[in-house]
């Protein structure tokens, strides 16, 4: 049932609407902005407009961490050779990455320093995991143990910590909830996926993004279809989140590494988004819903998990499909840390003979029209982070 724009609601698109700027830049590929076919011009004329009549509703303090942060362009890559062995993630060599990546992005003298420079006691920190691909491409336990002792080395105990996922069901079946050491909290917004998406217990009212994009018969009046609302975790219990995907590809956004998490695990009614192999709007309707102020202002950190990862047939995940980096990446920009990402999986699909993403053709194990990598080039534009090259600096640190 539709539900009734309320005074609040009303009072926010008076005085807190903001409309997106929309922006197409062509495919990207690993290396370049492409030319835009005249296919790919039409989808973006629909992408241009869907962008004109998105807005965003949500007012929250601005804090001076918020996307990009502070260190906007700045990767820190870090490999480990040792850092799995047999498929299995080894904790020591995990930790000794996260340290190192931590103070190679803050340049503080100590591992403390690096995380009291971002987080102080007081605050209330989320850490959103990745469980979408599976027990064999999620988010791991040592590197969500690992992230929790730098929170504890900047003053925040266990019980201002709350580990949580869009979907409950998803995160137990890849034994996330498991994980939390003693004191942490797992939340999740909704008890599983379902078609149905507008279920409202975890949501909240007050914090959407409206879009003029719906799904098959639904009523393209009703304003709660064009809506997607934000979890109540991330509007009304953390003050902080860290965000921490795992870096695969995504048959219809391209990639999901840290835009998508944002997107497609805050808020609900996002299958709208990617209804079917030709409707397609992940482009516009990832950096849309990320740069909600309350999002780009209170996810402050992104740890992107690629000691495992996916080049194809995501966002599963697939072992045929999956390679060891033995790499993590560290950012406060997603923008720049999501077009590094693309890059590595790009450079991996040619390895194997495959083209890039952008100019991908459907085939068995992905079967959209087009993967709508520009979301990256959107969000920059936006100003979530740095997408030009020359902008983007990667560090790269092998650990022995």
């Amino acid at each position: 049932m539709p539900l009734d724009p309320s005074a609040k609601g009303a009072d926010a698109r008076r005085h807190g609407g903001k409309e997106l700027v929309s922006s197409f830049g062509g495919a990207v590929d690993a290396a370049t902005v492409l030319r835009v076919p005249r296919r790919q011009f039409i989808q973006a004329s629909f992408l241009a407009a869907t962008a004109a009549v998105a807005r965003s509703y949500s007012k929250a303090p601005s804090p001076a961490l918020g996307m990009p942060g502070p260190y906007p362009g700045r990767v820190i890559s870090v490999e480990n050779p040792a850092s799995i062995v047999s498929g299995v993630y080894q904790p020591e060599a995990v930790r000794g990455m996260v340290r190192r990546g931590m103070t190679e992005l803050t340049q503080a003298p100590s591992w403390q320093d690096a995380w009291r420079s971002m987080f102080e006691k007081g605050d209330v920190v989320g850490i959103k995991v990745s469980p979408v691909g599976g027990p064999n491409l999620s988010s791991d336990a040592s590197v969500l143990h690992s992230i929790i002792e730098g929170l504890n080395q900047a003053g925040i105990p266990n019980k201002d910590v709350i580990v949580f996922n869009r979907y409950r069901e998803e995160a137990v079946i890849a034994g996330i909830d498991k994980w939390c050491p003693p004191g942490v909290r797992f939340d999740a917004a909704s008890p599983r996926y379902a078609e149905y998406q507008l279920d409202m217990g975890g949501y909240d009212e007050n914090h959407f993004m409206e879009m003029a994009l719906i799904k098959p018969k639904d009523s393209p009046t009703d304003p709660h279809v064009r809506r997607s609302y934000i979890a109540k975790i991330v509007t009304q219990q953390v003050n902080k989140i860290i965000n921490l995907p795992v870096l695969k590809h995504h048959q219809s956004a391209g990639v999901t590494i840290t835009l998508k998490n944002m997107s497609h695990g805050f808020s609900n009614n996002v299958n709208r988004s990617h209804i079917t192999p030709t409707l397609n709007a992940c482009g516009v309707f990832i950096p849309s819903v990320v740069s909600l102020p309350i999002i780009r202002q209170k996810v402050v950190l992104h740890i992107v998990d690629a000691v495992k990862a996916s080049y194809h047939g995501g966002p599963p995940g697939k072992p045929r499909f999956m390679w060891e980096p033995k790499t993590m990446f560290f950012g406060t920009d997603p923008v720049a840390l999501d077009k590094t990402g693309l890059r590595v999986i790009d450079a991996k699909r040619k390895e194997v003979g495959m083209a890039s993403i952008a100019l991908s053709k459907p085939d068995q194990e992905s079967h959209f029209l087009n993967c709508q990598v520009e979301h990256i080039e959107l969000a920059g534009m936006l100003q979530l982070g740095e997408f030009d090259d020359s902008k983007i600096k990667v560090k790269k640190v092998t650990l022995a």
